[in-house]
């Protein structure tokens, strides 16, 4: 079976490194020359919205998939009418815009922040007086990692932030006094089966993912289910899907959902029985999906514009190296490791020494 993924990156090469054993091939559309999924596979150099490619990828292929939300929903729909492709262009619709997004949260009985649409500064300036400050105020596609946003915190803060941020429609949220910030991984085959991976307990810093640690029987994970349950269904998805929560007074609110494998996903690889890339190759392809249970306790670490020396990451016990092969650059995602261990006070160890290799 040949899969055309859509976008290069490492989530690309990624999923490539856990469909080869299964007899995949691989096929990458992706405008940058260094795209680094391309050695896993045929690389086909072109933008997004080249149709000319698109259905060259199509012609060649089984079935496509994507990387990342940023694909525009068109490209998916024009692929729909010469190949499968899972998820779905109306769930990557909905799903890389914040507004569709929050909206149907709120229809599926979701907790969210609450939120506004905004148009203009008139239309942001009206949402501060009803919402209040501090709020957060995010462009409704394309912003990750930090981009795309600004927390306002006082009417100084407000004024002029249309203009800053693009001219672009924007999200205004609520500010949210959350105790911890938490992901769920779920995916959801052809057939409607659906499975979940352990909450993950998330650090970020810069509004970029540097810390994910599986949680061990978290008292809130089969309310996650639930939530992400609803919009499964709803979108009738096929494929891995994150779902990105705040813990609050007890319970959840919704932050945001991804439409693909994510980064906080990543330590599945060494620290479930089926990793998410491997499920949600398995999903879109029609096969069984596998077990998304722990293999003991689980921690992954990002690298940041540089990865550290090669053998210094390899000394620590159990800590398993995923270097991208891009480019080093400030505030890019360029590597991670993986840790695992049999008890929490040990993995907690483990993690403090990858640590100390990022800041040194």
């Amino acid at each position: 079976m040949k899969i055309g993924v859509i976008g290069g990156g490492q989530l690309g090469r990624m999923l490539a490194l856990a469909g080869t054993p299964l007899g995949m091939n691989f096929a990458f559309l992706d405008p940058a020359p260094d795209a680094c999924a391309a050695a896993l596979g045929e690389h086909l150099r072109a933008d997004y919205g080249d149709q000319a490619h698109l259905r060259q990828l199509a012609d060649e292929v089984d079935l496509v998939t994507f990387e990342f939300e940023s694909v525009p929903a068109e490209t998916v729909a024009f692929l729909s009418q010469f190949v499968p492709v899972y998820p779905s262009a109306e769930a990557l619709r909905i799903a890389r815009d914040r507004w569709f997004e929050k909206s149907m949260f709120k229809d599926l009985g979701v907790p969210t922040p609450s939120f506004a649409d905004i148009q203009s500064q008139a239309d942001l300036d009206a949402a501060v007086v009803s919402i209040g400050l501090p709020a957060v105020v995010k462009t409704r596609t394309l912003g990750y990692d930090g981009k795309g946003q600004k927390v306002l915190h006082s009417a100084a803060d407000v004024a002029g932030t249309f203009a800053e941020l693009g001219s672009v429609p924007l999200l205004l949220e609520g500010f949210v006094s959350f105790t911890g910030e938490v992901s769920l991984i779920a995916v959801r085959a052809r057939d409607g089966e659906t499975k979940f991976y352990p909450l993950v307990h998330n650090t970020h810093q810069s509004g970029i993912l540097h810390l994910s640690i599986a949680s061990t029987d978290h008292p809130l994970q089969a309310l996650a289910e639930d939530y992400a349950s609803r919009v499964l269904k709803q979108l009738d998805y096929v494929g891995v899907l994150a779902f990105e929560f705040f813990e609050v007074d007890g319970g959840l609110k919704a932050n945001e959902i991804a439409p693909r494998v994510h980064n906080s996903g990543h330590w599945t690889t060494e620290g479930a029985e089926c990793s998410q890339f491997e499920n949600h190759l398995r999903a879109v392809a029609g096969l069984p999906l596998g077990s998304t249970a722990k293999i003991g306790e689980s921690a992954m670490l990002n690298f940041i514009g540089e990865v550290p020396a090669v053998a210094d990451v390899l000394a620590i016990d159990n800590c398993h190296l995923h270097h991208y092969g891009k480019a080093f650059k400030v505030g890019r995602k360029v590597g991670h490791a993986t840790v695992r261990s049999h008890d929490m006070a040990t993995l907690e160890r483990q993690v403090a020494k990858v640590q100390a290799l990022i800041k040194a």
